[in-house]
Protein backbone atom coordinates (compact mmCIF):
# COMPACT_ATOMS: atom_id res chain seq x y z
CA UNK A 1 0.00 0.00 0.00
CA UNK A 2 1.13 3.52 -0.68
CA UNK A 3 0.58 4.58 2.92
CA UNK A 4 3.31 2.16 4.00
CA UNK A 5 5.97 3.78 1.82
CA UNK A 6 7.91 6.33 3.88
CA UNK A 7 8.36 9.81 2.44
CA UNK A 8 11.91 11.14 2.03
CA UNK A 9 13.48 12.97 4.91
CA UNK A 10 14.54 16.59 4.47
CA UNK A 11 18.19 15.56 4.04
CA UNK A 12 17.32 13.01 1.34
CA UNK A 13 15.13 15.52 -0.47
CA UNK A 14 17.84 18.14 -0.76
CA UNK A 15 19.97 16.14 -3.18
CA UNK A 16 17.41 15.92 -5.99
CA UNK A 17 17.42 17.81 -9.28
CA UNK A 18 14.19 19.06 -10.85
CA UNK A 19 13.91 19.77 -14.56
CA UNK A 20 11.25 21.74 -16.42
CA UNK A 21 10.95 22.70 -20.06
CA UNK A 22 13.50 25.53 -19.70
CA UNK A 23 14.94 25.23 -16.21
CA UNK A 24 17.08 23.02 -14.03
CA UNK A 25 16.60 23.30 -10.27
CA UNK A 26 19.39 21.89 -8.13
CA UNK A 27 21.00 22.30 -4.74
CA UNK A 28 23.33 25.32 -4.65
CA UNK A 29 27.01 24.65 -3.94
CA UNK A 30 29.97 26.78 -2.92
CA UNK A 31 30.87 26.98 -6.63
CA UNK A 32 27.68 29.03 -7.09
CA UNK A 33 28.33 31.73 -4.48
CA UNK A 34 29.64 34.37 -6.93
CA UNK A 35 26.58 34.00 -9.13
CA UNK A 36 24.19 33.97 -6.15
CA UNK A 37 25.79 37.11 -4.69
CA UNK A 38 25.76 38.88 -8.07
CA UNK A 39 22.08 38.10 -8.62
CA UNK A 40 20.91 38.77 -5.04
CA UNK A 41 22.83 42.02 -4.52
CA UNK A 42 20.01 44.23 -5.78
CA UNK A 43 17.86 46.27 -3.43
CA UNK A 44 14.75 45.59 -5.56
CA UNK A 45 15.08 41.89 -4.76
CA UNK A 46 15.89 42.37 -1.08
CA UNK A 47 12.91 44.69 -0.59
CA UNK A 48 10.58 41.89 -1.67
CA UNK A 49 12.10 39.00 0.30
CA UNK A 50 11.87 38.75 4.07
CA UNK A 51 15.32 37.38 4.87
CA UNK A 52 17.61 38.66 2.11
CA UNK A 53 19.91 41.43 3.38
CA UNK A 54 21.11 44.31 1.28
CA UNK A 55 23.86 44.63 0.31
CA UNK A 56 24.22 40.89 -0.33
CA UNK A 57 27.88 39.85 -0.45
CA UNK A 58 29.77 36.70 -1.38
CA UNK A 59 30.23 36.12 2.35
CA UNK A 60 26.43 36.12 2.74
CA UNK A 61 26.15 33.59 -0.09
CA UNK A 62 28.87 31.38 1.44
CA UNK A 63 27.10 31.45 4.82
CA UNK A 64 23.78 30.60 3.14
CA UNK A 65 25.17 27.65 1.14
CA UNK A 66 27.07 26.31 4.14
CA UNK A 67 23.92 26.52 6.29
CA UNK A 68 22.06 24.47 3.67
CA UNK A 69 24.82 21.87 3.77
CA UNK A 70 24.61 21.73 7.55
CA UNK A 71 21.04 20.48 7.34
CA UNK A 72 18.94 23.57 7.99
CA UNK A 73 15.15 23.63 7.84
CA UNK A 74 14.99 24.50 4.15
CA UNK A 75 14.85 22.64 0.85
CA UNK A 76 16.41 25.10 -1.60
CA UNK A 77 17.08 24.96 -5.33
CA UNK A 78 19.27 27.14 -7.52
CA UNK A 79 17.29 27.98 -10.66
CA UNK A 80 19.31 27.64 -13.89
CA UNK A 81 18.37 28.44 -17.48
CA UNK A 82 20.84 26.99 -20.01
CA UNK A 83 23.33 26.36 -17.16
CA UNK A 84 23.12 30.04 -16.10
CA UNK A 85 21.91 30.78 -12.56
CA UNK A 86 18.82 33.03 -12.60
CA UNK A 87 17.53 32.83 -9.01
CA UNK A 88 16.49 30.63 -6.12
CA UNK A 89 13.34 28.79 -5.07
CA UNK A 90 12.64 26.66 -2.05
CA UNK A 91 10.57 25.48 0.84
CA UNK A 92 11.08 26.73 4.38
CA UNK A 93 10.07 24.00 6.83
CA UNK A 94 8.97 26.17 9.76
CA UNK A 95 7.24 23.19 11.35
CA UNK A 96 7.10 19.55 10.29
CA UNK A 97 3.49 19.93 9.19
CA UNK A 98 3.71 23.43 7.73
CA UNK A 99 5.94 24.70 4.95
CA UNK A 100 6.28 27.96 3.02
CA UNK A 101 7.25 28.44 -0.62
CA UNK A 102 9.74 31.21 -1.35
CA UNK A 103 11.56 32.41 -4.44
CA UNK A 104 13.47 35.27 -6.02
CA UNK A 105 14.93 35.93 -9.46
CA UNK A 106 17.75 38.16 -10.61
CA UNK A 107 16.33 41.39 -12.06
CA UNK A 108 17.58 40.56 -15.58
CA UNK A 109 15.32 37.49 -15.51
CA UNK A 110 12.08 39.14 -14.42
CA UNK A 111 9.09 38.93 -16.72
CA UNK A 112 10.18 35.78 -18.58
CA UNK A 113 8.01 33.23 -16.77
CA UNK A 114 10.93 31.67 -14.88
CA UNK A 115 9.36 32.37 -11.47
CA UNK A 116 6.12 30.62 -12.34
CA UNK A 117 7.91 27.69 -13.97
CA UNK A 118 10.25 27.18 -11.01
CA UNK A 119 7.51 27.62 -8.41
CA UNK A 120 5.28 25.08 -10.18
CA UNK A 121 8.13 22.55 -10.25
CA UNK A 122 8.79 22.91 -6.53
CA UNK A 123 5.07 22.80 -5.69
CA UNK A 124 4.70 19.58 -7.71
CA UNK A 125 7.79 18.15 -6.01
CA UNK A 126 6.46 19.09 -2.57
CA UNK A 127 3.08 17.43 -3.00
CA UNK A 128 4.52 14.35 -4.73
CA UNK A 129 7.31 13.72 -2.22
CA UNK A 130 5.83 14.72 1.13
CA UNK A 131 2.71 13.56 2.89
CA UNK A 132 1.38 17.05 3.50
CA UNK A 133 -1.74 18.73 2.20
CA UNK A 134 -0.91 22.41 2.63
CA UNK A 135 1.77 24.78 1.40
CA UNK A 136 1.70 28.48 2.13
CA UNK A 137 3.32 31.41 0.33
CA UNK A 138 3.24 35.17 0.54
CA UNK A 139 3.99 38.26 -1.49
CA UNK A 140 4.21 41.93 -0.65
CA UNK A 141 1.26 44.07 -1.67
CA UNK A 142 3.68 46.26 -3.66
CA UNK A 143 4.88 43.24 -5.66
CA UNK A 144 2.06 42.37 -8.10
CA UNK A 145 4.38 40.19 -10.22
CA UNK A 146 4.97 37.83 -7.30
CA UNK A 147 1.27 37.80 -6.45
CA UNK A 148 0.59 36.85 -10.10
CA UNK A 149 3.06 33.96 -9.88
CA UNK A 150 1.27 32.63 -6.81
CA UNK A 151 -2.16 32.99 -8.44
CA UNK A 152 -0.94 31.14 -11.57
CA UNK A 153 0.27 28.35 -9.29
CA UNK A 154 -3.14 27.99 -7.67
CA UNK A 155 -2.63 29.86 -4.41
CA UNK A 156 -5.60 31.75 -3.03
CA UNK A 157 -5.58 34.88 -0.93
CA UNK A 158 -6.29 34.01 2.69
CA UNK A 159 -5.41 37.14 4.62
CA UNK A 160 -2.83 39.74 5.50
CA UNK A 161 0.12 39.36 7.85
CA UNK A 162 2.80 41.75 9.03
CA UNK A 163 6.43 40.69 8.58
CA UNK A 164 9.80 42.29 9.17
CA UNK A 165 11.95 42.52 6.04
CA UNK A 166 15.69 42.41 6.71
CA UNK A 167 16.57 44.86 3.92
CA UNK A 168 13.90 47.34 5.06
CA UNK A 169 14.93 47.29 8.70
Amino acid sequence: MLQDIPTPTLREARACVLETERLTLRKPTLADVKAIARLANDRRIAENTRRLPHPYTQDDAIEFVRALGAGGRETVFLIENNHTPVGMVGIDWREETSAELGYWLGVDYWGQGFGTEAARAVIDYYFEEFDLDQLIAGARVVNPSSRNILEKCGFQWSGVELHRFEALG
